[in-house]
């Protein structure tokens, strides 16, 4: 008996959670499987490495074994493999600073039961980006970072007590800023211009999609179509473009793989490291969920993931410097052949006016 489980979990149990993310089924325990990459690739070597002391190499059966698990793991490892330094720069680092052409922008997941604020507005105040989005934010988390000072004049704001508040404040003026529902009622995502003090104007989107899982959605039907609906009116060829927030997925998952291909965005990450953000609290399980994309008139100054400030994600910080130079440096991941049709589509869906303050022309 013990032999017959011994078999199932080398050959059965451990390639299947390389191959089952494979399928083309939005089930929750499916794409979460995408999640502990890193992990499964460390298993399957492990495995792999066993299987022979176990079972030996003889015979066509341990043959193919050791076969399937070696392609595993190395499917596992090209997975990942991307997020390292061992792999070119998709997005090059900036080599001439120029202030007025820079936008630090700060993602952080506060976790609405974390009642600790102090160590984020430390933060904030230490590091002083130009942007700072905060999901999971209620009106407790709201009043807190209400006090992180005035120049943080221009400020959007959706408190919810459902686990996907938004806020967002700025140092920079925001142009005609707007909270949308685009797939959920309860989940907001906030759209806007950004000035530069260089006057170049930057399009932000931040979202905070809800994750498959089996306390929220049965698939990631609605968090990939939210990722998706943006990506096809995205056009940043014409119009510098970030996109950032908790997505609740990896960038090496196939639906921002085709984020990044349907968009045209570029994923700092890629040559640089993992950054892993979630979950804080646990060093062995743990991938990245919080991202920044930028389009290709971009170079990074610096990526940081910072402190932890209480909640089950750490914060990540990144420094983008407007260069239109480089958008003929950089290989965009595209996967369309016209541009996007501009955000002003966002109009359309149900927009959410209350609890929002929108800044003034020049504030």
């Amino acid at each position: 008996m013990l032999h017959y489980l011994a078999v199932f979990f080398f050959v059965c149990f451990v390639p299947l959670l390389t191959l089952l993310p494979l399928l083309r089924n939005e089930s929750w325990w499916v794409r979460g499987l995408e999640f502990p990459a890193l992990q499964i690739a460390g298993l399957t070597c492990v495995v792999l490495l066993a299987y022979p002391v176990v079972f030996g190499w003889q015979g066509a059966w341990n043959t193919a074994a050791i076969g399937l698990l070696s392609g595993c793991s190395v499917l596992q490892l090209s997975r990942v493999i991307r997020y390292t330094p061992l792999f070119p720069k998709q997005i090059q680092t900036a080599r001439q600073l120029r202030p007025d052409d820079q936008l630090s922008v700060l993602v952080v997941n506060v976790l609405t039961p974390n009642r600790t604020a102090q160590p984020l507005l430390d933060l904030i105040r230490a590091r002083k980006p130009d942007i700072v989005l905060a999901v999971e934010t209620d009106d407790w988390w709201q009043t807190q970072l209400d006090s992180i000072g005035p120049e943080y004049a221009c400020r959007v704001k959706q408190p919810l007590d459902n686990l996907y508040g938004m806020s967002l404040f700025s140092r920079f003026e925001l142009i005609d800023p707007r909270i949308a529902y685009l797939v959920e009622r309860a989940v907001p995502s906030i759209h806007t211009g950004v000035l530069l003090p260089s006057g170049h104007r930057v399009e932000l989107h931040c979202l905070h999609p809800a994750p498959p899982s089996p306390t929220e959605n049965a698939t990631s039907a609605e968090r990939d179509g939210e990722l998706l609906l943006v990506a096809k009116t995205l056009d940043p060829q014409a119009q510098p473009t970030v996109v950032m927030g908790d997505l609740n997925d990896v960038p090496w998952s196939a639906t921002l793989q085709l984020f990044q291909k349907v968009s045209g965005l570029l994923d700092p990450r890629i040559g640089r490291g993992l950054y892993s953000t979630f979950h804080a609290g646990y060093a062995m399980l743990r991938w990245p969920l919080d991202h920044v994309f930028c389009s290709g008139d971009f170079t990074l100054v610096s990526l940081d993931r910072l402190d932890h400030i209480g909640s089950d994600h750490f914060p990540i910080l990144a420094v983008l410097q407007h260069t239109p130079r480089a958008q003929n440096l950089h290989r965009e991941p595209r996967g369309r052949a016209r541009g996007g049709q501009g955000w002003r589509w966002l109009k359309s869906p149900r927009l959410a006016p209350t609890k929002t303050r929108f800044c003034n022309t020049g504030s």
